[in-house]
């Protein structure tokens, strides 16, 4: 180690990580911006786009450490803190810092829980599993509420707390309009490279659930029209489930078909381009789908090159779904593993939903059934129907 100088340690750092199926997502955000050692410096710093280490911090860590930092220092980059998180910085700049430092810490942990390449660094940081699957914003206001239980742990009041790097808020504060749409563009495309090699690689990781916000799609009329419209010639009416209008004066009469749905697939895309924000809009929708027009049965699929995860849920089931849903992934985006996956099934679904925010790897795939497109982004599939969202 002591025959390497600072530059070749951190190329090192930078090379393994690259190379582990657990950390490639990584890959792109690495090579965005400067990535260097400085004098000066007295731990890490990133702006939102360079990442800088000190000299003499890089000399007090040993080879899995560095791999540590230098992996913090890119997910702040890949989860654009420096400017997502500007409101919260000019209230308070201290949790803000310790806020987005508890959602990192703790997601690194978990991608190497047996530290294969990683070790949490013998430093004053922030790392407490309570935080596990929240966002910035989340870990933010519970510290807030608590500060004054905990005034111990906010550090010295000097904007840093328990942080053991910098962050440039300032920095990025000071960006115009057009300069931080271009960085959070070249973000996105440097996380979209990350993806294509985490997906070659094979990764898949632990996808936790946060808060879950409100949904943004009317499920009820979406599917009401998508299954009118893929099901014409059919009967208008089933027996699956019963008319609740006739419930109450005691007629048991079939439901409308256009208010039932059978077997469902719903597949979330939970690939390394998909943050943890995104995760949660996507399993609102699923929850909102189970309100509106509860299926018959579904089975939810995460994916991201293969499918790492299927649950199945009935009626009654669907109340506990936030709680007792697991989400992996984590690797690159081939949804053509989602077709095969239903090809392969025994009983053949009514519909299949795919939500993802389009950025693929390789071809749309074309399934055999009716099929359903929710997007975060612009990119359309040319098979099924396409629903945009935010």
């Amino acid at each position: 180690m002591n025959n390497l100088t600072h530059e070749q340690r951190l190329q090192r750092s930078h090379i393994t990580l690259m190379r582990s199926a657990k950390f490639a997502l990584l890959s792109g955000i690495m090579l965005l911006g400067e990535s260097r050692a400085k004098s000066g410096i007295p731990t890490a710093y990133t702006n939102g786009r360079d990442k800088y280490y000190g000299k003499e911090f890089i000399d007090t860590l040993d080879e899995k450490e560095l791999n540590f930092v230098v992996a913090h220092e890119n997910f702040h980059v890949l989860y654009k803190h420096m400017t997502t998180w500007q409101r919260l910085w000019k209230e308070n700049a201290q949790l803000t810092n310790m806020a987005c430092d508890y959602v990192i810490n703790q997601q690194i942990v978990d991608i190497d829980p047996t530290g294969e390449l990683i070790k949490v660094p013998k430093l004053d940081i922030c790392l407490d599993e309570k935080y596990r699957g929240w966002d910035a914003k989340q870990v933010y206001d519970d510290l807030k509420k608590n500060q004054d239980d905990d005034d111990d742990k906010q550090g010295d009041g000097d904007g840093k707390g328990g942080s053991f790097d910098e962050h440039g808020f300032d920095d990025a504060s000071d960006m115009t309009e057009a300069e931080r749409d271009e960085l959070e563009q070249a973000v996105d495309q440097a996380a979209r490279q990350g993806d294509i090699l985490a997906g070659k690689l094979g990764g898949t990781t632990g996808r936790d659930v946060g808060a879950i916000p409100e949904p943004q799609v009317n499920w009820r009329e979406q599917l009401q029209e998508f299954v009118q419209s893929v099901c014409a010639g059919r009967d208008s009416s089933t027996w699956r489930r019963p008319n609740r209008r006739w419930l109450a004066t005691g007629a048991y009469m079939p439901s409308p078909f256009s208010e039932s749905i059978g077997p469902m697939v719903v597949a979330v895309d939970t690939s390394a381009s998909i943050g943890p924000e995104t995760i949660n809009q996507f399993i609102a929708e699923v929850v909102k789908i189970t309100d509106d027009m509860p299926p018959e049965r579904l089975h939810l699929l995460y994916w991201d090159s293969h499918v790492a995860r299927e649950e199945v849920y009935v009626p009654g089931e669907y109340e506990s779904m936030i709680s007792s849903t697991k989400p992996m992934g984590g690797g690159g985006t081939d949804p053509n593993c989602v077709k095969q996956f239903v090809d392969d099934m025994g009983t053949k679904p009514e519909l299949v939903l795919v939500l993802t925010d389009g950025f693929i790897f390789g071809d749309w795939p074309d399934f055999n059934e009716p099929t359903l497109w929710v997007s975060t982004s612009a990119n359309k599939s040319p098979y099924g129907k396409t629903i945009h969202i935010n």
